[in-house]
């Protein structure tokens, strides 16, 4: 059966412009839910969606404390303890020095800072070519890796943190 679909791609290819796969028409997209840690409720989604080279990474968060936050992709995929620290430190597989996202020097897991309005919501969304999604590359593949949402907002200095306070919400990203 396999062989007759496909010949009859290869036909249909001769008659028209090509043969496509539904992967080529649609991105490779993961969604994900946030869960709250360290008491609070905290919660939200994630989306992680490849298209030609790039992926484009979104999230929508609530219950937060008005004011600046910080969300980074951590080195693992666990969310189990209570306030996230089984999730490792921030991913940097390139081992460079904690900084703001596109300087000279940042963990490919820097992703930023981003604002909760008074109500407690926020979004911020990033596209980068740094990131794949299972493309099983240790410096850009983001699978089994995890988002954590922090308490405070990044300085973009202090080493290897960027002092941005407690972990409110994590989510292992994974398939």
């Amino acid at each position: 059966m396999k062989k007759t679909i496909l010949f009859a791609c290869g036909i249909i290819a001769l008659t028209t412009v090509g043969c496509k796969t539904k992967t080529e028409n649609k991105p490779n997209e993961l969604k994900i839910a946030l869960e709250p840690k360290s008491g609070t409720t905290t919660s939200g989604t994630v989306v992680f969606s490849e298209k030609g080279g790039k992926v484009t990474f979104t999230a929508n968060i609530s219950g937060l404390t008005p004011g600046v936050h910080a969300i980074h992709i951590h080195e693992k995929s666990d969310c189990s303890a209570a306030d996230a620290t089984s999730a490792g430190g921030h991913w940097n597989p390139t081992f460079k020095k904690h900084g703001k996202w596109g300087s000279d020097e940042y963990h490919k897991g820097d992703i930023g800072n981003f604002t909760a309005d008074a109500n407690g919501n926020g979004k911020i969304t990033l596209t980068t070519d740094e990131w794949c999604i299972g493309c099983g590359d240790e410096t850009k593949d983001v699978l089994g890796k995890a988002i954590i949402v922090h308490q405070g907002q990044d300085d973009f200095t202090t080493q290897p943190t960027g002092n941005a306070g407690g972990r409110v919400a994590c989510t292992a990203i994974i398939k």
